[in-house]
């Protein structure tokens, strides 16, 4: 289904969590948007990613390709302005603002004091601005895109993913819950927290149920790191870092296990090994840019630093169009053994 009668070849995505590092994705949708030459079927996203998801779909439901630029914007920028810190100015030219003293303080202090401690009122501004600006009613009925948001089971551990037609405010932020800054999001009688923890992004949502063979990657955190921590507080946020990847490592390193074994056949293909024989793997990623931003800029909202982003993204996006985009629907664009073995 990537072409179909000359029309533009379609994409599935599988969008990254990372806090604030979600305003890079931002800049890829609206380049992928405003080149207009893709069309996208399927969308999984985690965290950030999966706020970047239905924000896409509810701009391309109301608007086509300019109504999701717009309302990608337009959420972004109401993130930035729910910030009631003041942060430092970037210097010099760098690329991130620094944290507010008070937020120092408060990230300090979820280290030995739980939400809700903290936070007993249970405070989060992202619950109005998803719920002001997504139409879950209208989307979870006419979403253009098939969308999978993955959150993770508090008591088990266990990956729950929603689809369209389940899909709400609650989902949306317990697909971001941390559980040292927030209370978990109760769905039923059952609480969940970020779904970074059991999938961050699915790729098997995509590939088990959608017709598309294409899946781009966006990605938010580096795939290898240039330097080993060597700080109690370096190794305890590397710790975090790798327990938020290893899922979609795992994930990914089966897909090219599953790849090399259908390549290798001397036997029959039957249905999985030809579907797996025509998926067609692509990447977009900022490992530079997002290896150099300290772990605390995930928290940082700031128009500044998400404009920044926003532009790196929209880049990247321009970039890999330009390299790859005859590429969809014929073949994939990386190596998954050279990327996940």
């Amino acid at each position: 289904m990537s072409f179909l009668h000359g029309a533009a070849p379609v994409l599935n995505l599988a969008l990254q969590g990372g806090g604030a590092h979600g305003a890079f994705t931002w800049g890829v949708l609206d380049g992928l948007l405003e080149d207009g030459r893709a069309n996208f079927e399927g969308v999984s996203g985690t965290s950030a990613g999966a706020m970047n998801a239905v924000v896409l779909a509810q701009g391309l439901m109301t608007g086509g390709n300019e109504g999701a630029r717009a309302a990608l914007a337009d959420f972004w920028n109401a993130v930035a302005d729910s910030s009631p810190f003041v942060h430092a100015p970037v210097a010099n030219g760098g690329e991130a603002p620094r944290l507010a003293t008070a937020q120092k303080l408060l990230l300090q202090l979820t280290e030995y004091f739980s939400p809700s401690q903290l936070n007993p009122f249970d405070l989060n501004p992202l619950r109005r601005i998803v719920a002001s600006q997504v139409d879950f009613e209208r989307l979870r009925r006419d979403s253009p895109v098939k969308l999978f948001i993955a959150t993770t089971q508090a008591n088990s551990g266990k990956l729950r993913m929603f689809q369209t037609a389940e899909l709400s405010v609650d989902v949306i932020l317990a697909s971001a819950c941390l559980p040292s800054i927030h209370h978990p999001i109760m769905i039923g009688d059952e609480p969940y927290w970020d779904g970074g923890y059991s999938a961050n992004p699915a790729v098997f949502p995509l590939f088990h149920h959608c017709a598309s063979h294409d899946i781009l990657l966006v990605l938010l955190t580096p795939l290898k790191y240039k330097e080993t921590p060597r700080s109690a507080p370096a190794i305890r946020q590397r710790q975090r870092e790798l327990g938020f990847q290893s899922a979609f490592l795992r994930e990914m390193r089966m897909f090219a296990h599953m790849r090399e074994f259908v390549e290798g056949s001397w036997f029959k293909l039957g249905r999985l090994e030809r579907r797996i024989a025509r998926a067609n793997f692509h990447l977009i990623a900022a490992e530079e840019l997002m290896g150099g931003l300290a772990p605390e800029t995930r928290v940082i909202a700031n128009r500044q630093f998400f404009n920044m982003l926003r532009d790196s993204g929209r880049q990247h996006a321009g970039d890999w169009l330009d390299q790859h985009r005859g590429a969809i629907g014929k073949r994939s664009t990386v190596a998954l053994s050279e990327l996940f073995y």
